[in-house]
C-alpha cells in the first residue's frame, strides 16, 4: 500500500439582464450547512507502510465528487454517499480501486482506508488556507451555454471576505462573504439586484456554483492572477 495503487430587442435586453444578474445567489434550498467540502490532508496506516494523501472533496447536496492524490498516483472519486454520519467513497485509479470509510471526528476525518487488498485506519484534517484566496481573480460563469467572463477581486481578514467583480457590465461590490472551513461564499450586489456565489479550492482554481435569484443555476470557475 506505499503507492496507495489504491436579436430582436426583447431578447437582447433579457440576455444583458442575465449576464448582469450573473454577476450570489441564494444558497439553493435544502442546500446542507455541514458540507464536506474542502481540502483534507492526512495519512493512511497499513501493514506494508504508512502514506500520505490528499483529499480533494466536493459535496453538493450528498452529491460528492474528488480525487486522493498520493506522491505517486491520483484517485477519481467516482460515487459517494452520506449514510447515519458514515461517509463512503468508491475510489478508481488507473490500475486499481478502492474504498474510503470516514467518520467526523474533534473536526476530522476518521476511518479506513482499502486498497490493493489492504485495509488501513486514516486520519485526514482539513487544510485552510486563507492566504490562498486574497487576490484577482480571472473567472467565467456559464450562462445558459455562454461563458461570461469577469474580474473577482478578494481580500480575506480573518473569516470575512471583502471585494467586488468587475466585467463588461460594470462593477458589483461584495456586500457580505466569508471564507470558513474550505469554503467561500459571498454575495454581489449589482446593478439589477444581488448575486450570490459559492466555490472551494480545488487544483488551485476557485470551483462553484451560481444561483440566479432561483431563476438560473450554473458553474463558474476562476484563476488567480499571479502578482
Amino acid at each position: 500500500m506505499k503507492d496507495l495503487k489504491f436579436v430582436n430587442k426583447p431578447f437582447l435586453s433579457l440576455q444583458v439582464l442575465v449576464l448582469t444578474l450573473l454577476l450570489v445567489p441564494a444558497l439553493a434550498p435544502g442546500q446542507s450547512t455541514t458540507s464536506l467540502t474542502g481540502k483534507y490532508e492526512g495519512t493512511a496506516k497499513a501493514p506494508s507502510g504508512d502514506v500520505k494523501l490528499t483529499l480533494d472533496l466536493v459535496d453538493e447536496g450528498g452529491k460528492f465528487s474528488g480525487r486522493i492524490t498520493t506522491s505517486a498516483n491520483v484517485y477519481e472519486v467516482i460515487k459517494g454517499q452520506l449514510v447515519d454520519g458514515l461517509l463512503s467513497l468508491e475510489l478508481q485509479g488507473k490500475e486499481t480501486s478502492g474504498k474510503l470509510a470516514v467518520r467526523q471526528k474533534d473536526g476530522k476525518l476518521v476511518g479506513e482506508l482499502s486498497a490493493h487488498g489492504e485495509t488501513g485506519s486514516i486520519e485526514l484534517s482539513k487544510v485552510v488556507a486563507r492566504d490562498d484566496i486574497s487576490g484577482q481573480w480571472d473567472g467565467t460563469a456559464d450562462a445558459n451555454g455562454q461563458p461570461f467572463p469577469f474580474l473577482l477581486t478578494l481580500k480575506v481578514d480573518g473569516e470575512k471576505v471583502t471585494g467586488a467583480s468587475s466585467s463588461d457590465l460594470g462593477t458589483s461590490p461584495i456586500t457580505t462573504g466569508s471564507w470558513k472551513d474550505g469554503k467561500l461564499v459571498f454575495v454581489l450586489d449589482s446593478a439589477n439586484g444581488q448575486i450570490g456565489m459559492v466555490a472551494t479550492i480545488i487544483d488551485g482554481k476557485l470551483v462553484g456554483d451560481f444561483d440566479l435569484s432561483g431563476q438560473m443555476t450554473g458553474k463558474w470557475a476562476a484563476v488567480k492572477r499571479k502578482p
